[in-house]
Formats: C-alpha cells, structure tokens, sequence
C-alpha cells in the first residue's frame, strides 16, 4: 500500500512543477491518461493469452513499451514533440472498425489533452507510473483504493451540479435495488463511473461460473458528456476487470424522447443525474411539450421513466427542489406516479454531499408498470455523535444499517412514515412531505432551505399579486 501511495505522491510533487498544469482538474486529467495507457498496455499483455487472435488496435511505435517503458528512453523537448506530434493525433483517429478496444481508445482521446510542457519532468512521471504492475491482483487492488481518493479530489472542482456521489450512497442504492446477473443497468449521467463500479461489484458476488463474466461485462453500460468524467469512468472499469467498458461519450437528452423505443429499454437505471445545472438552448425541444426544460435533472427523471422495462426498478439521487416543484416538475411528477410505484423515497439529512454542496437531497426508489398507490418515507437520521456530515467526516455504508433493517418490513416508526396517493394528489403532487412525529418547532433549517422557502414564498407572492391585479384590470 505505501509504495503505490508514495508513487502516486511523487506524480503530483512532479506535476506541480510543470508550468503546463494549472489547478487539481488539469493535474487529474494529466494523471489519469497517463495512467489508462499503462492500465491498457497491462491488460493488452493479458488479453494475448486470454483472447483468441489478439490484435491490438496501437500502431507499435505507440505502445508504452515503445516510448514509455525504457527509463533512460526519450526525454525533454524530444519526447514533448513526439506525445504532442505523433502519439497524440494517431490515438485520437485511431481506426476503429476492427476492435472494440480502438473504440475505447477513441473515445478516451476524443476531448482528452497533454497540459505538460517540460519533457524533463514528464519522463519522471512516467517512470514511476511504470513502477505499478496492473497485471499484480494486490497491486490493482492497491490502486483501486487510490483512485478513490483522485475520484474525491476532483470533487473541489463540482460547479452547476457536477457533485460526485458518495460512496456510501451508490452502495446503498444498490444494495437497495439490487441488481441481478442478466439485468440490463445504465446510468445516463455516469460521471465517474461509481454506480456502475458499486453495480458490478453487487452482481459478481452472484457469478459461479466463468461464462457469467461476460454476461456481467456485456450488461452494464453509463453515458457521459463531459471529456474528464468520461476518461476516469473508463479507467474505473478496467481497473474492474472490465476489457471492453460500454462507456459511451455523449448526452442522452440530445436525442428525440419519442426515438427510445424498446430497444432502448433497460431492467435497471441507477443514477445521480447532475441537479442545479442547465442544458444548452433547443435541448428541451427533444421532449413532449409537457416536459420540456432546461433543468437538467427534471429532463433525466423524464428520460428514467421512459427507458425503464415493464417492471424495471430505479433508484435515482435527486434535489428537494423536484419534490416541491411546480410546472413541468409537477407533470414529471404525475407522469411518475402514473406510469411507476414510487414506493419510498429516502429524505437524506444535511452535509451528505458536503463540502461541495450544501443541497439537500433524497433517494427516489421506483419501478415501473404499476402506478403508486401509496409512498414510504424515511428521514435518515444523523448517527449518534454527529451533527453535520464534512470531508473529514463524510457519509458510512454503516450509517444506512438501520433503514436496511426497516426495509423488509416497513412499520412506521419515529423516522418512518407513508403517504397515499390521494393525499400527493391533493397537494398536486407537490412530494416534499415532512416527517409527520416531529413538529414545526422542532425542526431545524439549515441556511438553504431558509433561502429556498423564502424565494418559494415570494414566488407564490408574486404569481397571487399577478392574478389580483387581472381580476381587477
């Protein structure tokens, strides 16, 4: 564990150095490519023994072996000419008709860019790249824990809605929804890749056969738009044993709402969809009048109800603003209830997504088929001696044990109620239900929600003063 912590230390002492790496995003980009070429260059070394007829999709003079490997190999200006010249534009139009990795590669390069400038200090990266050994199961595990810590790092940089789940979260939802070997999984805004990675981890404990794998491989799939995210998914996945990641680069809500058929259709979607964040002008001309918004989570939630399969389940992050919205989110709300049984939403306490966002969110559970008859609630409690969850103190797997045990039995409790349908229609489908045992005075608002209530309150002002004025013109 140490000689892989110290390595991936002394990258960024080097890193930091280069004039050409501004801010921990480029630092983690640089990074991460780096380190995909040697993952890829590890498992290529495995896929010739393990798969028939192995044809590497990298022309040989742009194998790490090649330019990479050797310690005392290219440097400076030298070796900045040929990442910059001849490495850099041969990955990004690499051939792709003849293998799935070329489409990898592709994909990885498309957006991805060197921000190093000193061929000095790049070749010092390099050489304590090469120290890991990929191939070694205890040094791929080691590294796995690592990447964690990059995935958490780069969450200092989370803006209009780019807050990477706690890990705690994905498992939770997982576990809760539970995936089965066979099923179909996609999360349509993947970021880096956590519910995927949690997905994978929950469905191999069911494999008993070597055949399986590749029906685990070939039935989880995400889709991301941004270059970065993408990049790290992707390196996630092989980090996970997976030789042929269907990560795809792009935006699902560019594409026609009436063009998913069922084709498209999956048993499973688990997802964070980015909330807070606005999509570029025309992108909600893709979906139904009724739908149609630039609020990026409120187009997804659309978008998670129409890809889900008859009996397909979701577990879903979204904000408190969806609950209590009006407008489109309240019709994204009845189509919900109509087409899904929204059976419990988990309403999760304040600092879970702290320090990046102070938001408060909850845990959507439904499936498809039925509509809801009735919805449970749970307000997750903080545990005991905690106030506020922060980075030095963040969100445990341990912490849900006691929502678990309810689960399966569902009574209610001090933190645990339910609502039936015709009470949400009464309050025209406004979801933001509060915990019924503890009363107004009781409750403690953080600074955001005051701020929330307050410009809710004086938007219903405003609309009321608005239909007075009418009334008497």
């Amino acid at each position: 564990m140490s000689n892989i912590t110290s390595i991936i230390k002394s990258i960024r002492d080097i890193m930091r150095k280069d004039a050409g790496v501004d801010g921990d995003a480029q630092r983690i980009s640089q990074m991460v490519w780096m380190l995909f070429m040697k993952i890829f260059a590890d498992k290529e070394e495995e896929w010739e023994y393990t798969l028939d007829n192995y044809e590497s999709p990298i022309a040989e003079k742009f194998k790490w072996d090649a330019w990479a490997a050797d310690d005392e190999g290219l440097t400076g200006d030298e070796l900045m000419e040929f990442i910059n010249s001849e490495l850099f534009p041969a990955l990004k139009d690499i051939d792709t008709s003849k293998t799935e990795q070329a489409k990898i590669i592709k994909a990885v390069f498309e957006d991805t860019y060197n921000y190093m400038k000193n061929g000095t200090l790049f070749r010092q990266v390099i050489n304590e790249i090469d120290k890991i050994d990929f191939n070694s199961s205890e040094d791929r595990h080691t590294f796995n824990d690592i990447y964690e810590t990059i995935l958490k790092e780069l969450q200092s940089a989370g803006s209009s809605g780019e807050y990477y789940t706690p890990r705690a979260v994905t498992q939770f939802i997982v576990d809760m929804v539970d995936p089965q070997l066979g099923e179909s999984v996609l999360d349509p805004a993947c970021g880096t890749g956590g519910f995927l990675t949690c997905s994978i981890d929950h469905v191999r404990k069911q494999i008993d056969n070597p055949k399986a794998t590749q029906t685990l491989q070939e039935s989880i799939r995400g889709v991301e738009k941004k270059p970065l995210p993408h990049l790290l998914c992707t390196t996630n996945l092989m980090l996970h044993s997976f030789d042929q990641p269907a990560v795809t680069r792009g935006n699902m809500l560019t594409k026609s709402y009436s063009d998913y058929g069922i084709k498209d259709q999956v048993n499973v979607v688990l997802s964070n969809p980015p909330f807070g964040g606005t999509e570029e002008d025309g992108t909600e001309k893709n979906f139904p009048k009724k739908f149609q918004t630039k609020e990026t989570a409120d187009l997804f939630l659309s978008l998670i109800i129409k890809v889900l399969k008859k009996n397909g389940r979701a577990g879903v992050v979204l904000p408190d603003g969806t609950l209590f919205g009006e407008g489109v989110k309240t019709r994204i709300k009845e189509e919900l209830l109509t087409k899904c049984n929204l059976h419990t939403i988990v309403r999760l306490p304040n600092g879970v997504f702290n320090p990046y966002t102070g938001i408060k969110t909850n845990l959507l559970f439904f499936e498809k088929g039925t509509p809801t008859k009735e919805t449970w609630y749970y307000e997750m409690p903080y545990p005991e001696g905690i106030k506020n969850f922060s980075r030095s103190r963040p969100v445990d797997i341990k912490h849900f044990d006691d929502i678990k045990k309810w689960w399966k039995d569902r009574k209610e409790n001090e933190y645990a109620w339910k609502v039936s349908l015709k009470e949400i229609k009464e309050r025209s489908f406004n979801l933001d239900i509060k915990n019924p045992h503890v009363s107004e005075a009781e409750k403690v608002f953080t600074t955001e929600e005051l701020l929330v209530k307050i410009d809710t309150s004086f938007d219903k002002s405003a609309k009321l003063l608005a239909e007075i004025k009418k009334a008497l013109l």
